[in-house]
């Protein structure tokens, strides 16, 4: 065969394998960080491995599992060409899941798929991924880097990651524990956390203009860092709740904001009532509302307004949470209370204005 008719290869086709196994190579260094006892065996197997031997301590062990990613949020890290915090964004998307019926998160596996692998970005991922593990104490198993030329850009990506947590069967949180009564404490946001990235870009980016590198006095930073802080993760912060006091359900405040997260775990027959005079809305809500000229339900079913993660606990409980919740960094505050369904309410939660309502107009 000549020069002229040599055969197809991987590499022309797009994926190119050495820059794969560099970016194995860069990622070791970060998975290694985010381990636990119970992990058996290390990065390189057909699969990760965890000791299911712990699980004896358990009198009724419930597995928990919850899968998934970011959003167009990897836009905007993209556009910044600054990749080390969206792993973190998945971590916290996913274990957070998870904690809200109590489980403790074990451990995470990632998929990263890239138009082009280029080593450097890839383990940039992967050291962000890491670091949101080591925060949620669980750790990072394994994980898949699919190259797909033709599909992505060379500088386009996807990230996913799945999750998967324990909790003893007596102390399942959720719906069936909540009562009349019960108290609502929110937790605060970070910021945008990872949810509603397609509206916050076509408001600011697309309808205004602006560029990620514009300086915003209310944010105190660039467009770009704002849009970019990284998702709170608030899964030992929740665990802690639980050990301290008794806890009937956690909310995590994710896509359909506040209200529809919570009215997840809001039984038939009970109303969670929130008050909108409890808390200021960060400056990245209000900014969007106001250059959107958007109305409050609009903005407030789509993004978290504020509030991360919601627990809703028995009033005994209420100053306890409050004490750890501090204790750990934890800004908090009383957000409201469930009561019984009245004619007024179909159930589920609704905000209301007990004193004076943000302004988001």
């Amino acid at each position: 065969m000549t020069s002229n008719e040599s055969g197809a290869t991987y590499a022309a086709a797009g994926v190119d394998i050495e820059a794969g196994d560099r970016a194995v190579e860069l990622m070791k260094q970060w998975v290694r960080k985010a381990d636990r006892p119970e992990v058996v065996g290390g990065l390189g197997g057909f699969a990760g491995l965890f000791d299911a031997s712990a699980f004896k301590r358990y009198e009724r062990p419930l597995l928990a599992t919850a899968t998934d990613g970011v959003g167009t949020k990897v836009a905007i890290a993209q556009a910044m060409d600054k990749h080390d915090t969206i792993g973190h964004d998945l971590v916290g998307m996913v274990v957070d899941d998870l904690v809200v019926c109590g489980a403790e998160p074990l451990f995470m596996t990632d998929y990263i798929c890239v138009g082009k692998v280029v080593p450097e970005r890839v383990a940039a991922i992967v050291k962000g991924i890491a670091e949101g593990c080591t925060l949620a104490g669980c750790a990072l198993v394994g994980g898949e880097t699919a190259e797909h030329p033709g599909l992505l850009g060379p500088d386009e990506y996807d990230v996913a990651g799945a999750g998967t947590g324990v909790v003893e069967a007596d102390a399942l949180l959720g719906a069936d524990r909540v009562r009349a009564g019960d108290v609502v404490i929110a937790m605060a946001a970070s910021g945008l956390h990872s949810n509603g990235y397609s509206l916050v870009r076509h408001v600011l980016l697309n309808q205004a203009g602006w560029s990620l590198d514009r300086q915003v006095e209310e944010f105190g930073r660039t467009l770009g860092e704002e849009l970019l802080e990284p998702t709170r993760i608030y899964s030992l912060d929740c665990l802690a709740l639980t050990r301290a006091t008794e806890i009937h359900a956690f909310s995590h405040v994710t896509g359909g904001g506040l209200a529809a997260n919570l009215a997840r775990v809001i039984p038939d027959g009970l109303h969670a009532r929130l008050d909108r005079g409890t808390w200021t809305p960060l400056p990245v809500f209000q900014t969007v509302a106001k250059v959107g000229r958007m109305q409050s339900l609009e903005i407030e079913k789509t993004l978290n307004m504020g509030v991360g993660m919601v627990a809703v606990v028995p009033p005994h409980s209420v100053d306890v949470v409050l004490s750890v919740l501090e204790d750990r960094g934890v800004e908090a505050w009383l957000l409201g209370d469930i009561v019984d369904r009245t004619d007024e309410h179909d159930g589920g939660a609704a905000l209301y204005n007990r004193y004076e309502a943000f302004d988001l107009a």
